[in-house]
């Protein structure tokens, strides 16, 4: 009896609705974790570095922000459809080149999803 009881109570806990709380986006620590994208991207202001600004990132299509020189592959994916949402951002920092074979972006990633979760969330704060 007690062994069948142990799969039911892993499954239910399995079910179990996660506390979002836990998940929770912290923004704070996200702003933290941008500065390593501060030398080439400005988040606040329509500022082009050596990477596009970020102001406005949501809902942009990728290579599309005027008086930056994007790579051809950037260019090529926003003219396939790719827009910055939060499912392609988070791809896109995971692997930038994988996300985008052939970008122009020299970052190799970041190895957290949470940093990347935090990262989205500070951005979604700028204005």
């Amino acid at each position: 009896m007690k062994s069948a009881i142990r799969p039911a109570l892993l499954l239910l806990l399995a079910l179990m609705p996660i506390n979002s709380a836990a998940l929770a986006q912290d923004a704070a620590h996200g702003r933290q974790v941008y500065r390593v994208c501060l030398p080439c991207h400005v988040p606040n202001a329509e500022t082009n570095k050596l990477g596009p600004h970020l102001k406005g990132v949501f809902g942009r299509t990728a290579g599309s922000v005027a008086g930056f020189r994007y790579s051809q592959a950037m260019r090529d994916a926003g003219a396939t459809g790719l827009v910055w949402d939060e499912k392609a951002l988070s791809e896109f920092l995971s692997s930038p080149k994988g996300k985008v074979p052939g970008t122009s972006m020299r970052f190799w990633g970041f190895w957290s999803q949470s940093d990347i979760d935090d990262v989205i969330a500070y951005l979604k704060t700028t204005p």
